[in-house]
């Protein structure tokens, strides 16, 4: 008799303790997910659609187990290039409740912050993210918005000397900028301060949208730049072709900040590496689904770089660049 009751009490100690870890793992984000909840991610960008660093951000969330269609939603909304939609589209994400906010570039995000203040919102590639409002702090971003910056003005020395060395008989510098942004003094400064150690005078033109191009060039021209530097920004970005095709019509050596340029024509790229910024994003997407909050999680500077060259473009332009220049190269482009 006192064995049945031993037994009878055994069971039902196994059985609260199994519906207490039955109530436990299905209040949990990941049990929710298994369960049958499938989150829903909005991404907000300026371009028309997707690109390569779209691919690279879908390759982070099935890295963390992530795919589309069963434990995850993406809702995109795409501006076109058009910042003035930018507003109306980050409202219509926060109509549709979604989880999280992916916001691509500074403008986006500056969209989405306006749009709402408890969605959380992950930044991917933003410029200066302290000077223009969007945290507080890299270290402790406070708010509703974390995620990664391109900021790494320290590499605005290292192009020009890669400039240099690219055409040695440069004295004067182009750098085709986006607009009076935080993020483009704080470029220009940093280029300033390097310019006089390399022995260059810099151009510089701030541009607010792709009709300026053409105009542009010709001021290069006019004042007879010997080379070029392109900031990354979703103006110059959007257009990288056409900035490309102009840099080759116009006879000048253009060094970008991305590889995305060079894979679009450009001569030669030296900075973050676009696609791992993107793949890390979703890193950050499965934190905040996990329970993090976005006040807590610190903002990331790249971490990988990458110097990439086109050599077809070199010949093309007639240069003969330096065995040394070559060996460095993280890839040549033949």
């Amino acid at each position: 008799m006192r064995g049945l009751e031993t037994a009878m009490t055994r069971r039902a100690a196994v059985g609260f303790f199994t519906l207490a870890l039955g109530l436990f793992l299905s209040s949990s984000p990941a049990a929710a997910q298994q369960a049958g909840k499938v989150a829903r991610i909005g991404y907000l960008a300026l371009p028309s659609g997707p690109s390569e660093a779209t691919d690279a951000f879908l390759q982070g969330l099935r890295e963390h187990g992530y795919v589309v269609g069963q434990n995850i939603a993406i809702e995109y909304r795409w501006a076109e290039g058009k910042v003035d939609r930018l507003p109306d589209l980050a409202a219509d994400l926060v109509r549709l409740k979604v989880d999280i906010i992916v916001a691509v570039a500074t403008p986006v995000i500056q969209a989405a912050k306006d749009a709402t203040r408890t969605i959380p919102i992950v930044m991917a590639a933003a410029g200066d993210p302290i000077a223009t409002g969007l945290v507080a702090s890299l270290a402790r971003p406070g708010g509703n918005i974390t995620g990664l910056t391109l900021l790494s003005t320290e590499l605005a020395g290292k192009r020009l000397q890669l400039i240099k060395e690219l055409v040695p008989g440069a004295t004067r510098v182009a750098v085709l900028a986006s607009g009076a942004t935080a993020a483009t003094q704080l470029l220009f400064r940093e280029m300033q301060a390097a310019a006089g150690v390399v022995g260059v005078q810099l151009q510089l033109l701030a541009l607010q949208g792709p009709d300026e191009f053409d105009g542009a060039f010709a001021a290069m021209k006019r004042e007879r730049a010997g080379a070029l530097i392109v900031q990354v920004s979703p103006l110059s970005f959007e257009h990288r072709k056409v900035i490309a095709d102009l840099a080759a019509k116009h006879r000048l050596a253009a060094m970008y900040e991305v590889r995305s340029f060079v894979d679009e024509g450009g001569l030669v790229s030296y900075g973050p590496s676009l696609r791992e910024m993107f793949r890390r994003a979703a890193a950050y997407v499965d934190k905040i689904l996990k329970g993090a909050k976005p006040a807590d999680l610190p903002v990331e500077q790249p971490t990988k770089f990458e110097f990439v060259i086109n050599l077809r473009t070199a010949k093309a332009l007639g240069l003969t660049l330096p065995q040394s220049l070559l060996i460095r190269a993280d890839e040549v482009i033949q």
